[in-house]
């Protein structure tokens, strides 16, 4: 072992040593004036279909083309030419980009579904801060085939760096999930490729009034440089969500422009369990409907009932290799939108509000929800958030009817990058149980210290029957991040008798000190090595009697080339305590105090290309035993129809109780026949619980998460005494009326 050490060291000496010989670049962009541009109001609707060269309206519209490199030549101006126009009407936010390319063979078109990423191929990007708290926005983009990519953003996208590894999805500031109306065309020529965005304000929220500023950035992606550029020129280890630092559109003279939206849904679905009956089948029609009411143009009234989330995609499955919760992210679109404002805690971690405990019981089962409503948005500069929901009783799983009510409100100090803010959380039961209830109250607060450093944290009690003390939950956390320096320390503790049960706890009942010390450099002169990242990090889990339950010391360099490749070396050094007796599968682990080391090598291909892999693997030792974990995802593409992954995890453990092969694979398919009619299916496999599933999908999208839905599921195990084998079939519509337009 130690010469594996020495092995992964070696190479971090040798950063740390062309760093002080000054072989690294770095900028400070602290003095950095923020642009400006100032927006044309249209008299007339320009036709949206992409051409703008040829639009004599766009031509009387200022322009930008001033965008700045961030890689792979820091500071430098792009490298093709970019000009973007900016203008609305009293109903749409227009933006209009044309993309030069002196190469325009070479434009890259990886994917055309809605919402798939745009990092691998040429695109192009705009956020918009609303509200011009310099915090939250929407985030809006295509590449040269159309496709809609949309996202809501919030606290400048930032989640939890330090969480558990197993987990999947993405938890923080960044909702993917989020769907608004709006139209986007793009045209392909030999000059390059142009976009044309059409954006109703009844999709936005905002605020009212004369002279309105919102932040604005823009974003473009030259896939055959592996080059990315924005308006605003940002700090290493920043993108465009860091809204704090983003430009200034002005001169938005706004009104509300109502938004009453009716959507309701109808689905026919058939269940077949053949593990009870291979031929007997339960067929199950269901109505509903959702209602959107904008209040005002920064307030919105949502109500649903007898919610339905058919089409939404199976969660993807996981192995526990220890002995803590896993963490299984919000898919349902209801529950997506404006989530972040209901997010108190440390994502992944302590979620005071984990919207999953709704409609979905502790073991999995599915619980009908009856209906409900929400009030979000904002009030000046206080956001607030109201929700209430009610779900009905499932008597097989011993489950009563609820109500779930949650009031928010949080209130940005302008300007500032500091807020201070409040929550109630509670769980009502509606049965004849007596004292069945469960209540969080929280405060949270950030202090924002200019553009560099801030303070952030949040302190909770619960209030559940029996439970009398230590029913508290605390977090602070410092973090400095500028010119490629991202500095943290923070402190976390959770009592035992803590408990949200409308929220999620990774563990219970510790004390946990944390720190991250890393530093990215753009090298000069090193080939095609473009920029290395060195960093240390620490986090350490305590009882209540001072014993180290978990310690995870990591130590790695980042090594990042201008072709898009990376790779990661890193050693950790960890601890575990082990107070009881667990299974991992049919492998008991014993009571003792286990430390180890591991090797961890991370390798990443240039996402451009048609085939990529990004790979993890670990090498070390495991609770007094030995374990090799494999990883990772690879991606194959034809043209910008058909795309495929496979996603996988092998883990070899050899303990002194026993031996353990855990492998979980994920086979993901997919062809859009244009960006908003698709066909996808997850087809995935899991040896420790012998579970296979498939998850088939056809959409037929109108707009805004709305169409026609086609699912198949199938759940099947190998099990011969409890066996599982559900089949359903469901065919669900859902249209949107705009009863205001």
């Amino acid at each position: 072992m130690n010469i594996r050490i020495i092995g992964v060291f070696l190479p971090t000496l040798l950063v740390f040593h062309s760093i002080a010989y000054g072989q690294v670049s770095d900028t400070d962009n602290s003095t950095n004036v923020k642009p400006q541009y100032q927006i044309t109001e249209l008299s007339e609707n320009p036709k949206v279909d992409g051409e703008i060269l040829k639009e004599a309206l766009w031509e009387k519209v200022p322009s930008v083309d001033n965008l700045v490199q961030i890689r792979p030549n820091y500071g430098q101006a792009v490298s093709e030419k970019t000009i973007i126009r900016v203008a609305y009407t009293k109903t749409t936010f227009y933006v209009a980009v044309v993309c030069y390319d002196s190469e325009p063979g070479k434009i890259v078109v990886s994917d055309s579904r809605r919402d798939a990423d745009l990092n691998d191929e040429d695109s192009f990007l705009f956020i918009i801060d609303t509200y011009n708290d310099q915090q939250n926005g929407f985030l809006f983009g295509t590449n040269a085939q159309g496709m809609e990519y949309d996202a809501q953003i919030d606290n400048e996208g930032k989640g939890n760096f330090n969480t558990n590894r197993q987990q999947g999805g993405v938890i923080g500031g960044t909702n993917l999930n989020w769907d608004a109306s709006w139209t986007v065309r793009t045209q392909l020529g030999d000059y390059g490729w142009s976009a044309e965005f059409a954006i109703p304000l009844r999709s936005l929220r905002f605020a009212a009034g004369e002279n309105k500023t919102w932040g604005l950035n823009f974003r473009r992606n030259i896939s055959k440089n592996t080059e990315t550029s924005y308006w605003t020129s940002l700090p290493l280890g920043f993108d465009m969500k860091r809204l704090s630092l983003a430009g200034k559109l002005n001169g938005l003279n706004l009104k509300n422009p109502g938004n009453l939206k009716l959507i309701p849904y109808a689905l026919t679905q058939v269940v077949n369990n053949k593990a009870v009956s291979p031929t007997d089948t339960d067929t199950n029609v269901e109505v509903g409907a959702d209602i959107k009411y904008s209040i005002t143009p920064s307030l919105t009234l949502d109500l649903t009932y007898n919610t339905d989330f058919a089409q939404v995609e199976v969660d993807d499955q996981q192995v526990n290799l220890d002995r803590f919760n896993l963490f299984f992210p919000e898919k349902r679109a209801f529950f997506l939108e404006n989530a972040g404002q209901f997010s108190v805690g440390s994502p992944g971690e302590v979620d005071l509000f984990f919207s999953r405990r709704i409609g979905i019981g502790n073991d999995g089962d599915l619980v009908p929800i009856i209906g409900g409503a929400r009030l979000s948005g904002k009030v000046g500069n206080t956001n607030v958030g109201l929700l209430s929901m009610f779900t009905d009783d499932v008597e097989e799983a011993s489950i009563e009817k609820n109500n779930y009510s949650v009031v928010r409100a949080n209130h940005d100090f302008q300007g500032t990058r500091s807020s201070l803010g409040g929550m109630f959380i509670n769980r009502a039961g509606l049965g004849d149980t007596e004292d069945d209830y469960n209540r969080v109250f929280a405060m949270d607060g950030t202090w924002g210290i200019g553009n560099k450093a801030e303070v952030n944290g949040f302190v909770a009690k619960s209030v559940t029957p029996g439970i009398e003390e230590k029913d508290h939950a605390f977090k602070i956390l410092g973090n400095y991040n500028w010119n490629g320096w991202d500095l943290r320390a923070g402190y976390t503790e959770v009592g035992g008798g803590f408990n949200p049960e409308v929220g999620f706890l990774q563990r219970t009942e510790f004390k946990k000190p944390e720190f991250l010390i890393l530093k990215a450099h753009r090298v000069k002169n090193m080939g095609n090595l473009l920029e290395i990242r060195p960093h240390v990090s620490y986090r350490g889990y305590w009882n209540f009697d001072d014993e180290l339950i978990t310690g995870f010391l990591h130590i790695d360099n980042h090594w990042e080339f201008k072709s898009g490749f990376e790779i990661h070396t890193g050693i950790n050094f960890t601890t575990e305590r082990v107070l009881e007796d667990f299974d991992i599968s049919d492998v008991t682990v014993p009571v003792g105090n286990y430390k180890n080391q591991e090797l961890q090598f991370i390798l990443i291909t240039n996402p451009n290309n048609a085939f990529s892999l990004d790979t993890r693997t670990i090498i070390g030792g495991y609770f007094n035993g030995d374990r090799i974990t494999n990883s990772g995802t690879a991606r194959y593409r034809i043209g910008d129809r058909f795309n495929t992954s496979l996603t996988f995890s092998h883990s070899d453990i050899k303990l002194p109780t026993g031996d353990l092969t855990a492998f979980v694979s994920g086979l993901r398919l997919s062809y859009s026949f244009t960006p908003r009619m698709f066909v996808q299916s997850l087809i995935q496999r899991n040896n420790v619980s012998n579970i296979t599933s498939v998850n088939a999908r056809f959409g037929w999208l109108q707009n805004a998460n709305t169409g026609l839905f086609v699912v198949f599921n199938v759940v099947k195990d190998d099990d011969l005494i409890d066996a599982l084998n559900n089949q359903i079939f469901t065919v669900k519509y859902t249209h949107r009326f705009d009863i205001l337009n």
